[in-house]
């Protein structure tokens, strides 16, 4: 099953690892044994403010001790590594920054397609979560507010004509409300796959996406914050 098949399936999980704040191998060990126990389905792997130097070394060690498909949630060109399983190829259409809607990929172009990562072109877009999150500081794009479904909704449409493959909502790192249902709800009549990630911090808030119509649910935060959060995710899974 390729991984844009699996993702389209209800109801997973992944886990966010920043290579800035997972640096030593031990460090790396340790999660993905927690992450492998909790049944997590995925590990992503990304950060907008990532070196090219920590994101290779941290993709190396999870390559040496993941056993779940690791996938790229790349920042920039240089977040680029035939170690992982798969890569978003993502392009930031919530914002006018041509950086992040094509710069970026034509330089990163010819190491993907060299390369063996199955491409998942994404419509990426990012909503208000209350705070200024990296990414709209890094690419200087303002967020869709949460109220706005009709240009999300609209935003992510546009995606799907251009040809993108799925949709990632993204509230960014350490927001203090994550996406909204109402808005998931609204974007499953594009019928893609829907990642949604930022600011999601409950186990309620999980199962109450996943019932609006999100297939994946993406923490990164919390873990960071709670190591074990890892347990209540095992537990949803093994009740989901």
């Amino acid at each position: 099953m390729s991984l844009l098949e699996s993702i389209r399936n209800q109801h997973k999980i992944a886990v966010l690892i920043d290579p800035e704040k997972c640096q030593s191998e031990q460090q790396v060990q340790q999660l993905t044994e927690k992450i492998h126990f909790s049944g997590v389905d995925f590990i992503f792997i990304g950060g907008s403010t990532v070196s090219e130097k920590e994101f290779n070394q941290t993709i190396g060690f999870l390559k040496k001790y993941a056993t779940i498909p690791l996938i790229i949630f790349p920042g920039s060109s240089s977040q680029v590594s035939d170690q992982a399983d798969g890569i978003l190829l993502l392009n930031l259409i919530s914002g006018r920054n041509p950086d992040f809607l094509i710069t970026h990929h034509v330089q990163a172009a010819q190491k993907i397609a060299e390369s063996n990562l199955e491409v998942i072109s994404t419509s990426y877009l990012l909503i208000d979560g209350g705070t200024q999150s990296s990414v709209a500081y890094v690419s200087q794009t303002t967020p869709i507010p949460q109220h706005q479904i009709s240009i999300a909704y609209q935003t992510a449409l546009a995606g799907k004509l251009i040809g993108h493959q799925a949709i990632f909502m993204d509230a960014g790192s350490g927001a203090k409300n994550s996406v909204s249902t109402e808005l998931v709800q609204a974007f499953k009549k594009l019928e893609q796959p829907i990642i949604v990630g930022g600011g999601i911090r409950s186990v309620h808030q999980i199962e109450s996406l996943f019932q609006a119509g999100a297939n994946i649910a993406v923490v990164g935060n919390k873990i960071e914050e709670d190591i074990d959060f890892l347990l209540d995710l095992k537990l949803l899974k093994i009740d989901g």
